[in-house]
């Protein structure tokens, strides 16, 4: 399946490890930054981690500005305009971002707007609409799973027209970021779980989508390694240095991965369950995995198999025969999301979520058809698989 010619693209540095945060004084002075704004949200403030940031400057001739904490979980557009006239009020000369998928994709907005000018974010959405590089980005992302640090991709909700705005442009990529383990150490062991199998769907989506190529099949398989062998010793040890920093690898790694070759099926059902009910992207994802695999499979996808080897294992890989392995690897996922749900009681159905009806099936349906991340799935999807994969997943 992979393509006979294909791009690859990822300009970001990465500064990974035990007390990489060190290093980000140093980060704004190789791009003459000396007064950057700190975007981030409460939770990430109320667990001290602004202060690993702001230690991390004391001894340096930078300062912080000012630090913006209050985004929330699914952010807006007029928080972007918000954040961006504070930046301006302050003479502002880079961001930094500390948090999740809605503080990096907020901040991503912000920089639109600071560095294109206006104060609607929205008339630079689509793809390609930036023109030109944005003003010196670094993000710390503190939580192991949505790879946004790496992507070339924001959605940011518009509240005036109910709808989620996406931003494409490899302008929106970061200039730096910075994996610390510390960063993560604080995670619930539910965001823990959620965010692992966040960053192994997108790992598994893009070794068996269409896009998919050889550079991002080794990252992929990479992500899948460390996911799978480090996952349920960070859900015992959740202080465990190591384990946090290969997680947080992990999710960069496929980050890396699906932003070369794209998602497919199970990224359309989470996206549409996502809108529909409001259910954090981790959870849609661990909800979908083995079924929207299980749909691609039967219906000819044929790449599945060579995922049991960084999933379980070598020995796994050389005693199951070739026939069998694409089943062995979607039985490998029912186990790890049971043995989740023992754990943390991290949801494995739409009803064990408590937040789906049934009659909301025809609705996350149509959303789903309609999805950009279908165009990319292995095998096509139509309105009756969509819900036949609903009621399997219930």
């Amino acid at each position: 399946m992979s393509t006979p010619c294909y791009e690859f693209f990822c300009p970001v540095k990465i500064v990974a490890g035990t007390r990489s945060l060190e290093h980000i004084p140093h980060e704004l002075a190789n791009f003459a930054a000396s007064r950057p704004l700190v975007i981030t949200d409460q939770g990430v403030r109320k667990a001290g981690l602004v202060k690993y940031i702001e230690d991390a400057f004391n001894s340096s001739n930078i300062n912080i500005v000012d630090i913006f904490d209050d985004v929330p979980p699914d952010s807006s557009t007029l928080l972007v305009t918000q954040i961006a006239n504070l930046y301006r009020k302050l003479d502002c000369d880079s961001i930094i971002a500390i948090g999740g998928g809605s503080v990096i994709d907020t901040s991503k907005g912000v920089n639109i707007l600071v560095s294109e000018g206006g104060d609607d974010v929205t008339a630079y959405s689509g793809v390609d609409s930036l023109k030109k590089p944005l003003k010196p980005f670094f993000v710390i992302p503190t939580t192991a799973g949505t790879g946004s640090e790496v992507t070339s991709v924001a959605v940011i909700a518009d509240p005036i027209k109910n709808i989620k705005v996406v931003f494409t442009c490899s302008f929106l990529l970061p200039n730096v970021a910075i994996l610390d383990p510390r960063m993560t150490q604080t995670l619930p062991p539910q965001i823990t779980a959620a965010t692992a199998m966040d960053a192994l769907t997108h790992a598994i989506e893009a070794f068996t989508c269409m896009g998919k190529n050889p550079l991002s099949d080794s990252y992929a398989t990479a992500a899948i390694h460390k996911i799978s062998q480090n996952i349920i010793n960070v859900m015992e040890k959740p202080d465990d240095e190591m384990g946090r920093l290969e997680l947080a690898q992990a999710s960069t790694m496929a980050g890396i991965a699906f932003s070369n070759s794209m998602v497919g099926l199970i990224h359309a059902l989470g996206h549409s369950l996502g809108a529909t009910c409001h259910i954090p992207h981790g959870i849609c994802m661990n909800i979908f995995l083995p079924h929207a695999l299980d749909y691609n499979l039967r219906h000819g996808e044929n790449t599945l198999g060579e995922v049991l080897l960084p999933l379980a294992g070598a020995e796994a890989y050389a005693n199951t025969p070739a026939n069998q392995r694409p089943q062995a690897v979607i039985d490998y996922i029912h186990k790890l999301r049971d043995e989740l749900h023992t754990r943390c009681q991290l949801p494995r159905s739409l009803e064990e979520t408590g937040r789906v009806e049934q009659a909301q099936f025809a609705k996350i349906v149509e959303l789903t058809v309609d999805d950009a991340a279908l165009i990319l799935n292995p095998i096509e999807v139509d309105r009756e698989d969509a819900m036949t994969i609903l009621k399997r997943a219930w």
